[in-house]
């Protein structure tokens, strides 16, 4: 006859609670209903009948446990979806818990570590137990063989996308700084990164970063938040090698530095990124961007997806916005108030140019505004900007310690 063995404990349940309850003990009855050799469905019928006080008849486990440890809570951001309907191998499906990209969990149990115990940021009210997700090794191993599968069946479309990337890197590679964003960057499997709380100091505002396709506004939202407030705002200075002109003014308006010097700083990881123009190298330094930081304004920066990894492994703590296009047909009006007039196989690239930053740099981003109108989405942009001096924001905890 099959035992029914208590498996796990939920955390923030009555069984945890009253701590009569422990892993691996024997149900041999519940309100004088024989268990034993009875399969989880019935037992879970059973239960479901039951109202009031429940009372078990155990054999305690026989393992001995070192009394539990007061578990640390650590809080982490999500760097995919999670459906447990769609998941085979989450052992309990009505205590999984859904999540999606970007999503914040606070991880309150990590005892078993297949599958995590965590609340979801802002469901604490509405969620009194913890559900359950996927640890981080699983996720990465299923992940991995689930890339092998793929791989293994589709050769040809696998070989042609792999291709695709190799190629749309080595017309990038020469805007970022290569040295900190390795070649593998595809082949990571990202799953959770831990996070903790960061209020910015009134004396020391982080740098705002904006990301986006061409032709969807980061430009035009950057240069309007420079115009109109000019006191608040500043671009970083950018570095160069070719002569100056005669209007132009050192410092003010690029820093004039010899070719020797400029391939030395790239050399030492100096730039966020750099690039090659008519012969001159121009970049973006870490340097010209804390000089912004240090006088206490707030950096405007409208940089590549290539760039982010570098500088977020910088000290800057940045804040990266994602500026999206709204729907294809939107995206054609608002164009065309520009006096643009693009073609339908331009606005499929904006739209799938979309879609790709999203899925290979959306881990870097710390919130997306959707520019469907210019005056909307700059309101929008300020209304987060001006969030930063009053609210504490999630940030990796690795830029804290």
């Amino acid at each position: 006859m099959e035992s029914v063995i208590i498996s796990r404990i939920v955390k923030g349940g009555a069984a945890e609670k009253s701590g009569l309850l422990h892993e691996g003990d024997e149900v041999l009855e519940i309100n004088g209903i024989e268990i034993r050799g009875k399969d989880v469905n019935e037992v879970f019928d059973i239960l479901s009948d039951m109202h009031g006080t429940l009372t078990f008849v155990l054999i305690p486990s026989q393992q001995i446990k070192p009394p539990p440890a007061k578990e640390t809570v650590i809080h982490v951001k999500a760097h995919f979806d999670y459906d447990p309907s769609d998941d085979p191998y989450v052992p309990c499906r009505e205590l999984g818990l859904s999540f999606q990209k970007g999503d914040i969990l606070h991880v309150i149990s990590q005892e078993d570590p297949n599958w995590w115990q965590a609340y979801r940021e802002g469901d604490e009210d509405n969620q009194p137990l913890a559900g359950l997700v996927p640890g981080k090794s699983f996720q990465q191993q299923r992940e991995a063989m689930k890339q092998t599968i793929e791989e293994d069946k589709e050769p040809e479309k696998s070989g042609k996308l792999w291709c695709a990337k190799k190629n749309k890197k080595k017309r990038k590679k020469v805007l970022y700084n290569a040295s900190k964003n390795d070649d593998y960057d595809n082949e990571e499997i990202l799953t959770y990164e831990e996070m903790s709380l960061y209020h910015q100091p009134a004396n020391r505002k982080r740098p705002i970063i904006l990301i986006g396709p061409q032709n969807c506004g980061q430009n035009e939202l950057r240069q309007r938040l420079m115009n109109k407030e000019k006191d608040r705002f500043a671009s970083a200075v950018p570095h160069t090698t070719r002569s100056r002109r005669d209007h132009e003014v050192a410092g003010r308006d690029y820093h004039f530095v010899s070719r020797q010097a400029f391939e030395a700083d790239i050399a030492a990881g100096k730039f966020i990124e750099h690039g090659e123009f008519e012969k001159n190298l121009y970049g973006t330094s870490i340097d010209s961007v804390r000089q912004v930081i240090n006088s206490g304004k707030i950096c405007l920066l409208s940089l590549r997806t290539q760039s982010l990894k570098t500088l977020r492994n910088s000290d800057l703590k940045p804040y990266i916005i994602f500026i999206a296009p709204p729907s294809q047909e939107r995206l054609r009006a608002l164009l065309a108030k520009e006096g643009k007039n693009p073609k339908p196989e331009e606005l499929r690239e904006i739209i799938e140019k979309t879609r790709e930053m999203e899925q290979n740099n959306g881990h870097y981003f710390d919130t997306a505004i959707v520019n469907s109108d210019l005056d909307k989405a700059y309101q929008e942009l300020l209304r987060l900007i001006n969030k930063l001096d009053t609210e504490p924001q999630w940030v990796p905890s690795t830029w804290l310690r």
